[in-house]
């Protein structure tokens, strides 16, 4: 889901300085009239996207999260980064801004989620992971190694993966992860220091369920400002099943995002060479008509596992 919106609003701004949307299908119900006009009506659209696809009810939450709500620290990431992309405006910081205009002072993220009595809305799993308080210059720098990891999970579901690169990417995440532990910025802030750990268990469960390629680089976590004492009984003992879950999670993100990003790429080719326009026409009916290979093997991957690493 993360590459679904990044393939729908760049992570990169345009020569004026305002959010780029590269494909507003897959967002576009969540913007006042189908229309993304507001800068922050455009990230919203995304992050509701992703509290949709992975909390909206039971039957998602359950299945994809279970009891995981680390990944809500990977969507306030992107949400982080996204909005240190512009400038701060006022006394507060824009994920403060942000926070109190849509996720408090809106109605969305009160919704309850059905049948789930662990977390009421996605107000309170975001409230629950203690994020808003933090730099968000300091969250923003999890991006470029989360990204990196999130890819891996796409290339490495292929048929035929370039393990050579894989492996190139393995070393780029490493060598990302080693300059945010030596931040001490980061390691000094307790809820950073979690996100390390979060991101050290989601490698290791990459290397340790890919059977597809080997000799991946490890990553030395004997630093105790890393491993902290902090990391409870509770978080120790169920990081196995967590990180199973989150596997499952990240791989059908990659799938999807890939899929997406196939047909996607097609289309906006033609349309430029037609056209001869940077802007995709996002209205085609056509748009998810014309990847039904891609979304017939997506279905093997989810259904029948023979394609995508998957575990119960």
């Amino acid at each position: 889901m993360f590459l679904v919106v990044r393939n729908s609003i760049s992570d990169k701004l345009d020569n004026n300085k305002n959010y780029r949307i590269i494909n507003e299908q897959p967002i576009k119900e969540y913007c006042t009239n189908n229309m993304c006009v507001n800068e922050l009506e455009k990230i919203n659209a995304g992050c509701l996207f992703l509290f949709d696809a992975l909390f909206k009810d039971s039957s998602v939450f359950s299945y994809y999260t279970k009891n995981n709500i680390n990944i809500v620290k990977y969507i306030i990431i992107w949400l982080s980064y996204m909005l240190n992309l512009k400038e701060q405006v006022g006394k507060d910081n824009n994920l403060q801004y942000f926070y109190n205009m849509y996720i408090q002072g809106g109605d969305k993220y009160k919704n309850r989620i059905t049948d789930i009595k662990e977390y009421t809305s996605y107000k309170d799993l975001i409230d629950k992971i203690n994020m808003m308080n933090m730099d968000i210059n300091d969250i923003s720098k999890f991006y470029d190694a989360f990204s990196t990891l999130c890819n891996m999970y796409v290339d490495i579901n292929e048929e035929n993966p370039n393990c050579d690169y894989i492996l190139k990417k393995a070393i780029e995440f490493v060598g990302k992860y080693k300059k945010l532990k030596d931040n001490s910025s980061i390691t000094e802030n307790s809820s950073c220091r979690q996100i390390l750990v979060n991101l050290s268990n989601d490698y290791d469960n990459f290397k340790k369920n890919c059977n597809k390629c080997s000799s991946f680089p490890s990553i030395e976590t004997t630093d105790n400002s890393v491993r902290t004492s902090e990391l409870t009984s509770e978080v120790t003992s169920s990081s196995s099943s967590i990180s199973k879950n989150l596997f499952i999670v990240l791989s059908i993100f990659g799938a999807i995002g890939f899929f997406l990003g196939i047909s996607y790429k097609r289309k906006n080719k033609k349309y430029k060479e037609e056209n001869g326009s940077l802007t995709y026409d996002s209205k085609s009916s056509n748009y998810f008509r014309n990847s039904n290979n891609g979304w017939y093997i997506l279905r093997n991957c989810l259904f029948r596992s023979n394609f995508c690493i998957i575990f119960a």
